[in-house]
């Protein structure tokens, strides 16, 4: 059984920074290919960015290429997600997700 849990959301002004981490156990981490998603209230579930197992390649929605970043420490079976120069559109909770298995999620709000 695959579990993974979210951490770091919060709530920061326009153009700020948070850092999410994903912490997975019970599967060979360094070879899942993990995801982040997002849903917005009302809105659908969208995926955001892509890290791969081996290659560590990364892959973004074009509305935060530029400004997130992915990355994962495979020694501590994590996932992170830097978001700089955040703004309100990216309100949201946000979810890891590695084949059907999903977090819990973690709340962003971007406000003023």
């Amino acid at each position: 059984q695959v579990q993974l849990v979210e951490s770091g959301g919060g709530l920061v002004q326009p153009g700020g920074s948070l850092r999410l981490a994903c912490e997975v156990s019970g599967s060979t981490f360094a070879r899942l290919t993990m995801n982040w998603y997002r849903q917005a209230p009302g809105k659908e579930r969208e995926w955001v960015a892509t890290i791969t197992g081996t290659n560590r390649d990364t892959l973004y929605k074009d509305s935060v290429k530029g400004r997130f970043t992915a990355s994962r420490d495979d020694g501590k079976n994590t996932v992170y997600l830097q978001m700089d120069s955040l703004q309100p559109a990216d309100t949201a909770l946000y979810y890891c997700n590695a084949f059907q298995y999903w977090g819990q999620g973690t709340q962003v709000s971007v406000s003023s």
